[in-house]
């Protein structure tokens, strides 16, 4: 007699050989010595003895394999009527899933199942991974205009860690304004203390001054921003080329605002942002201020002039710049970061803030 019942055995045996080999002792011993005497030698009912042994009476070694646990009919399949339906329906509309098809068509079986038989008819399209969906983004991206449109945001450097205690330590700055250019990836920078609309006015107004410097086209140059209040009446409500609308004061370029909740418009920027923390808050040990300034300043510089972009073919900012035109001046590469709590409101006239609404006062 066995230590264990022919019930323990079975559960006990992960793969159907064994199983099987052991059902095959059981029906030899019945056979050459009685069914009862197997049921003991084996640790089992009489009943299991006869059922294996007439299965392998009827179908031999056939017999000793487990039957499928399959059910012969199913009374809750879904009829064919309803299956062809749901297969012709992505047909004609191709961007439904399946909770939109039974909610829309009104029909009769659940989400699941319809998406069952989509999947088992090849109709259900596979989502197109992150990275794809970005590549081709940048595809597309490398046949705009150069410098027509840079992308602006601020960051919140009070939520990095290694940065947060030199901050308060060295009273470094609290935000920074960073306007990107779509085309070649160019990168500007500037720092203060607070998220201001003066200070928001400031950053875009030298970004110009110093782009029409180096041979820029205002003309096809737009600013977009998010709708943060630093951003909100910063620019003055103008009449551009196509009708009324937001631009820098003094200049052609265009200031146009993302939808709400839409962040994704901002990819460009926020990618910088990302890129800054990871290569340089994360990292670097200021002792001053003013070591924080050529820090960053080298920083910049080095992301603008040497480091290549694998999502541009591995080129730097300056080397597309060249690429595309040669009108323009290699120095707009080299604008140092700037420290807007410094410049102060020299560069804004009065008249110009009254216009936007704002009644800020001069700084000491």
């Amino acid at each position: 007699m066995y230590p264990l019942t022919y019930w323990e055995q079975i559960i006990r045996m992960k793969d159907k050989s064994g199983k099987f080999d052991l059902r095959l002792r059981i029906v030899h011993h019945a056979i050459r010595y009685g069914i009862k005497p197997a049921a003991r030698r084996f640790t089992t009912t009489v009943r299991t003895v006869r059922k294996w042994l007439r299965r392998y009476r009827q179908e031999k070694l056939a017999g000793l394999v487990d039957l499928p646990r399959i059910p012969h009919n199913c009374p809750h399949k879904t009829s064919p009527v309803i299956a062809r339906r749901i297969i012709e329906l992505p047909k004609r509309y191709p961007f439904m899933g399946a909770a939109n098809l039974k909610n829309e068509f009104h029909l009769s079986v659940s989400h699941t199942a319809i998406n069952r038989i989509l999947r088992d008819h090849g109709l259900v399209a596979k989502r197109r991974k992150k990275h794809k969906r970005k590549n081709d983004l940048g595809k597309i991206k490398r046949n705009w205009k150069l410098f027509g449109q840079i992308s602006v945001d601020t960051k919140d450097l009070k939520d990095i860690p290694h940065y947060w205690p030199q901050m308060k330590t060295l009273n470094l700055p609290k935000y920074q304004f960073t306007a990107r250019e779509v085309r070649s990836g160019l990168m500007f920078l500037g720092f203060a203390n607070q998220k201001s609309a003066s200070n928001a006015c400031l950053f875009a107004r030298i970004i110009c001054e110093h782009l029409r410097n180096c041979s820029v086209n205002m003309k096809h140059l737009k600013f977009q921003t998010d709708n943060g209040s630093e951003f909100i009446g910063c620019f003055r409500q103008d009449r551009t080329r196509d009708g009324f609308g937001a631009t820098v004061a003094g200049f052609k370029a265009i200031h146009k605002r993302i939808p709400p909740r839409a962040w994704s418009y901002n990819s460009d920027v926020e990618t910088v942002h990302s890129t800054i923390e990871r290569e340089f808050y994360d990292w670097e040990n200021f002792e001053s201020i003013k070591d924080f300034h050529r820090r960053v300043a080298s920083y910049q510089a080095c992301y603008n002039l040497a480091r290549k972009n694998s999502h541009k073919d591995n080129k730097t900012p300056l080397q597309i710049i060249t690429e595309v035109s040669d009108k323009i001046d290699h120095a707009v590469a080299r604008l140092p970061p700037l420290m807007l709590d410094l410049l102060g409101p020299d560069y804004i006239t009065k008249d110009e803030l009254t216009q936007r609404g704002y009644h800020l006062p001069c700084y000491p």
